[in-house]
Formats: C-alpha cells, sequence, structure tokens
C-alpha cells in the first residue's frame, strides 16, 4: 500500500491552482485539466462530485473539520507576504500555541482552512538559542528528547 495523495474540491481549477502557487510555491506534477497534483501530495480537483459520484449538494464548502497544513521558515515574511496578497479570509490573528509554535489559519478560494505555522525546527532552536535544554524544550513541548532530535536533525 502506497499513501499517494488528498484530493480537495475546488470550483475553479484555474483559481484553485493560482493561489496555491503563487502563496505557497506549489510545483505543479500532473495537470489533467480540472485536476492537478502538486508534488507535494496535494491535489484540486473541479467537478468533485462528478469524481466521487455525489450529488452536488453533498459537496460541502467551508465543512471547517480539516486542514491544510504548512511550515514556514520565515514566518513573519510569509505574514507579510498574506497581507499582501488579495481577499484573504482570516480565522483570526496569528497565535502562539502552548509548545511555541506560532500560527496563523485563514480559507483558500474554496472554504478549506489553511495553517502556516513557524517551522518546528526554527521553535526548538528558539528554545535553544534562549538558553533551554532539551530537556526543558522537551518540557514545554511535550514531546520526547529523541523526537524533538529527529525534527532538528533532519
Amino acid at each position: 500500500m502506497k499513501y499517494t495523495c488528498v484530493v480537495i474540491s475546488v470550483s475553479d481549477i484555474n483559481i484553485a491552482r493560482q493561489f496555491y502557487e503563487n502563496l505557497f510555491g506549489l510545483e505543479v506534477y500532473q495537470n489533467y485539466g480540472r485536476n492537478i497534483a502538486f508534488t507535494c501530495g496535494l491535489a484540486l480537483q473541479q467537478d468533485f462530485d462528478w469524481l466521487v459520484n455525489l450529488p452536488k449538494e453533498k459537496v460541502m464548502k467551508r465543512a471547517n473539520n480539516a486542514e491544510i497544513v504548512f511550515e514556514e521558515r520565515d514566518f513573519d515574511g510569509f505574514l507579510k507576504k498574506l497581507t499582501e496578497y488579495p481577499g484573504i479570509d482570516y480565522l483570526g490573528e496569528p497565535i502562539e500555541h502552548s509548545w511555541g509554535q506560532r500560527v496563523i489559519r485563514f480559507y483558500d478560494p474554496d472554504g478549506h482552512i489553511i495553517e502556516v505555522g513557524e517551522d518546528m525546527k526554527m521553535v526548538i532552536q528558539r528554545f535553544l538559542n534562549a538558553g533551554m535544554t532539551m530537556e526543558e524544550v522537551s518540557v514545554k513541548m511535550d514531546a520526547s528528547v529523541e523526537d524533538l532530535e529527529k525534527l532538528l536533525y533532519a
């Protein structure tokens, strides 16, 4: 068994493609017209109802039950880029989770929740640079030292 990708429903394949290419720098791997797959494992599908054989009204917009997650090394730079992108519908302001990662959430043009968070390596490094030991970082982030080291040295 091999995991392939996640396919999300989009109303206009060209608008969705432009959004993901321009804002996130995703690269198209395959383009079948009304289906586009990016190299990262995300695919866009126009006419999703046709693909999965459901009535059009069963394909929900803004179901708010999943999110597409990205990590960014230059989180502050991304926030600036995001403010310059037209029509972004935010779920709120950037927040910092209890484990120290800063994130922002917003909707894509088709109502899918997008989360962009700081790269976890950067979060760990920030704590270490502030003088915390790896054990203290482990407690703060509620993760084992082993798992943090996997992230840090991967």
